[in-house]
Parts: structure tokens; C-alpha cells; sequence
């Protein structure tokens, strides 16, 4: 049955891992057969609410999706609006993508006004460091929705606490596979300047005081190999940057740290997975995460630490290794890795299997697919 589909959310010109998602799924959707046009921001966030250096991205006009700037997340005549233009759009179907307490407003008054059949895609649904108005506008956005999907177990709870009786299911994130092909290792070295005869460990993605970059720091200045390896930290600080470097310093690191600081452009995420020998997560608090399906669409084994959703995607032992929350144990997970050199190809392939985006379609569809 094929539907008319409108993704409301972050997409080009927008950039960042919810707006890749949304243009990855409407491109899914698509290819299903059908309509699927995305409402993006013509204002996401006010610029001294956003912590990054510019929110927009530098990357071509996807080609072959239907985006239009409509939203200002702010303005609540412009909520009223976009939601009566989505009342008389002709769709049968809203999916709302759903990751700060900041878009309840927003999203949830324009999915009421809409009154079109309505999916949240609930990427985060409470946020790792807590407000107190983040439950009340949790429960607004979920009061506005008819039904949800959860992208880890641990949101589907919080989705089922706060809007009890609604449908709401968990499917795991897709794999990120619009990074393009794999290059070889020697290649991805060079381009990025890597010494190609130590190993490398990769921290990647926006640098937030959750994700324990602080802790990966400690866990790198304790190992006993460590000329035989390099660290290197790729992503945008999103907290305050100097802490880290003084740490390091602290620890007598600063100058062994690769500092790869800055949002890294989409044609250049190959380059440093296909660099990498491991992936190291070694965060304090998660749902789950958009860099463990990078990891395994380029096939590379993640250490990772079991908070939140992640042990679920990141079987121990087969696609890499699951380590309590700590620096010792994560110091003590990437010295296991390097002294054993394990082989995690075949569970890599066998485990990336289970993350497709038509199971992902068919789980915001349901019984409308």
C-alpha cells in the first residue's frame, strides 16, 4: 500500500545525524513506492542556543528527495501554520523525529493542529543531563502522537511510562550506510596523516561531557603499549573543549592525541573508520548511537561501554567487546583488544545484517505498510 508520507525534522540544509537519518529513511521510503516529502527548519535553533560552530552543512543538494524549510522552532504562529498547511497537504501520514525536550512545542502543537495519522520517531526521549521541565514536555510531544518508535529498549520504557496505552515499538537504528564504499586502510591513513605502523583507536562524533572522552583520556594515558598505538579524537566539541585539552596535559598526553577537532564533512567519515582498528564508545550514559551503524556499515569492531541501549546493538565478544563504565575498564577493554589482535569480521557481517532500513520502515509503518 503505498502512502503520502511527510517526515517533519532536520534535513539539508541542516546537518548532523538526525538529518542524515531523516534523508536516509525518506530515501527507504521511497524506494517502497512511497511519497515521502521532508519539512525541515527555516530556523532550528536560535544561534546562542547551539553549541557547534554553524548548524548548516556544507555537502550538495541531496538529489532525489523532496525538502522543504518550513519550520521555525520557536515561533508559535508559525506552529499554527505548518500545522494547518500539513491538515490540507494531502498526506495520510506524519512522522515526527523526535531527539530534544527543546522540538515538544513545536512539533507536538503542529502534529495536534495537523490532525494527520502520526508516527514519533523517538530517537532520545529524556536527555542524558536532566531539567526539570523535561518530563512535562516529553509527555506533551507524547500526548500529540498516535504512535512511536523507539530506536533502543531503554526509550521504548521511557515512551511507555509517559504515554501509557499508546502503540510503541523498538527497531533498532539502521545502519549508517551513506557514508559511501570503503577505502583501504593504507588510503585512509594517508589521507588523514596516520602513522601506518601503530594501530589506531577512534573516538568519533560530537564531543559531549556524556559521551566520556574524559575517561578515554585516562584509559590511553594508562596503557602499556602505548607507543604501539594512537589515539585519535574526530568530532566537534560540544562542551567545553579546554577541559579535555588540560587533562590531557595532565596527563601528559596532549601531544600524543591526535586532535581531529571539527565537524567532519560527510565525504570524509570513510577516511576514519577505514582508518581505524577500533571503535572506543566509552560513554557514561546513552540510548543508543548513530556511530555504532557507521562502525558496521565499515564493518569495524567498537568497544563500548554497557549503559543505555549500547550492549544491545554491540554483542560482546563478536563484534567487539562490552565494558563496565569506567576508565580502568575501558583501559582494560583496548588492552585486551590489542593483545589479543582478535579477528571480528565474521561477526561484524553476520551482526550488521539485522540493522536495514526496511525493517525500520516497517516498524514506524506497522499493519499501514
Amino acid at each position: 500500500m503505498q502512502h503520502d508520507i511527510i517526515i517533519l525534522g532536520p534535513a539539508h540544509p541542516y546537518r548532523g545525524g538526525i538529518a542524515a537519518f531523516n534523508e536516509r529513511l525518506a530515501r527507504e521510503l521511497v524506494a517502497e513506492g512511497h511519497r515521502v516529502r521532508i519539512w525541515t527548519f527555516t530556523l532550528q535553533y536560535p544561534s546562542f542556543l547551539f553549541p557547534g560552530k554553524t548548524q548548516y552543512s556544507s555537502d550538495p543538494v541531496p538529489e532525489g528527495l523532496e525538502i522543504e524549510r518550513r519550520i521555525n522552532s520557536v515561533n508559535p504562529l508559525n506552529w499554527i501554520r505548518v500545522g494547518r498547511q500539513l491538515r490540507r497537504s494531502g498526506a495520510d501520514m506524519v512522522i515526527a523525529a523526535y531527539w530534544l525536550s527543546y522540538m515538544a512545542p513545536c512539533l507536538g502543537t503542529i502534529l495536534r493542529i495537523g490532525r494527520v495519522p502520526s508516527a514519533g520517531l523517538v530517537h532520545n526521549l529524556l536527555p542524558h543531563e536532566r531539567k526539570p521541565w523535561d518530563v512535562p514536555l516529553a509527555k506533551y510531544f507524547c500526548r500529540s502522537a498516535d504512535s512511536f518508535t523507539a530506536l533502543s529498549k531503554s526509550v521504548l520504557s521511557d515512551i511507555e511510562a509517559l504515554a501509557p496505552g499508546k502503540p510503541a515499538n523498538f527497531n533498532p537504528h539502521p545502519l549508517y550506510d551513506n557514508f559511501g564504499q570503503a577505502v583501504s586502510r593504507q588510503e585512509a591513513l594517508k589521507h588523514l596523516g596516520l602513522d601506518s605502523e601503530r594501530k589506531v583507536l577512534l573516538f568519533f562524533g560530537l564531543i559531549r561531557d556524556y559521551k566520556g572522552l574524559d575517561w578515554l583520556l585516562e584509559a590511553f594515558a594508562g596503557l602499556k603499549e602505548r607507543s604501539a598505538v594512537q589515539l585519535v579524537v574526530a568530532g566537534e566539541f560540544y562542551s567545553d573543549s579546554q577541559k579535555y585539552h588540560d587533562l590531557a596535559a595532565k596527563l601528559g598526553i596532549d601531544g600524543e592525541v591526535i586532535w581531529k577537532t571539527g565537524f567532519v564533512p560527510d565525504s570524509e567519515v570513510k577516511y576514519f573508520f577505514c582508518a581505524a582498528d577500533l571503535i572506543v564508545q566509552p560513554y557514561k550514559s546513552a540510548t543508543q548511537s548513530g556511530i555504532t551503524q557507521i562502525a558496521y556499515h565499515f564493518e569495524k569492531p567498537m568497544l563500548v561501554t554497557d549503559v543505555g541501549g549500547l550492549a544491545e546493538t554491540v554483542p560482546d565478544g563478536k563484534a567487539g567487546y562490552v565494558v563496565e563504565p569506567s576508565p580502568d575498564a575501558v583501559r582494560a577493554g583496548m588492552e585486551r583488544f590489542l593483545a589479543e589482535g582478535p579477528d571480528f569480521s565474521a561477526g561484524l557481517r553476520e551482526t550488521k545484517a539485522r540493522y536495514s532500513w526496511s525493517k525500520m520502515a516497517e516498524a514506524i509503518l506497522g499493519d499501514k505498510k
